[in-house]
């Protein structure tokens, strides 16, 4: 059997977007694969053993080896699954342009980041987490253009790196009392150009579902 048709399971907790990240890949390749969702309260022995350094989902485990970070994820399930189109592009310039721009949108627009905004209050932290995460977008709306995707025509590596962030704008934007597609409409056009992809619609969940889990993190951390 080749590896490529070896057991795939992911480690997943399903409002993680770098677990989207993973879904949203090995659906566009044509992966069959099992989840299992975690409890990030109370982590897997799996988990703890396939990822000892960050102990953190996503774990992409095919064959029965561990890979962990979502973007090498995304890397190796590109180079092992190569019947389908590559994510990134043939020329080389052009590859180490689509790994900067994943790169940036992983620095920007994270976790971390949308975390200044719902994990306060109003107020002087929150208006600096909201301004940092539009002064980004905009610089990824810049890059955008007038194209439908950040690869062209063609969905790929920077936009299945920046596109699982769409399913929690609705939440950054009820939390922080502002409009991402009034300072970003190409990006919100884009976000809905890319949820039409059978990959992304099965991969990112309701808006309304995430923000019902960002509320619970908010009683988590204590903001009101």
């Amino acid at each position: 059997m080749g590896k490529e048709n070896e057991k795939v399971v992911l480690l997943d907790f399903w409002a993680s977007p770098y677990a989207m990240r993973t879904k949203i890949a090995l659906r566009e390749k044509g992966v069959e694969f099992e989840t299992q969702q975690e409890d990030l309260w109370n982590k897997s022995e799996l988990l703890l053993k396939s990822n000892p350094v960050h102990k953190k989902v996503p774990v992409l485990i095919h064959g029965g080896k561990p890979v962990s970070e979502s973007l090498i994820q995304v890397q190796y399930i590109d180079e092992t699954w190569t019947d389908a189109a590559s994510f990134l592009p043939s020329d080389p310039q052009a590859r180490a342009n689509a790994r900067f721009w994943a790169d940036f949108a992983e620095k920007t627009i994270s976790f971390e980041g949308g975390r200044k905004i719902w994990g306060n209050n109003k107020g002087e932290e929150q208006e600096k987490g909201k301004k940092e995460f539009l002064d980004s977008l905009k610089v990824l709306e810049a890059e955008l253009g007038d194209k439908p995707y950040f690869g062209g025509e063609t969905f790929d590596y920077v936009d299945i790196a920046l596109v699982p962030f769409y399913s929690w704008f609705y939440s950054l934007e009820k939390c922080g009392d502002f409009s991402v597609e009034a300072e970003c409409p190409k990006i919100v056009a884009w976000g809905k150009r890319c949820v039409e992809r059978d990959s992304v619609a099965a991969s990112l969940p309701e808006s309304e579902k995430v923000y019902q889990q960002v509320l619970k993190l908010r009683q988590i951390f204590g903001v009101e």
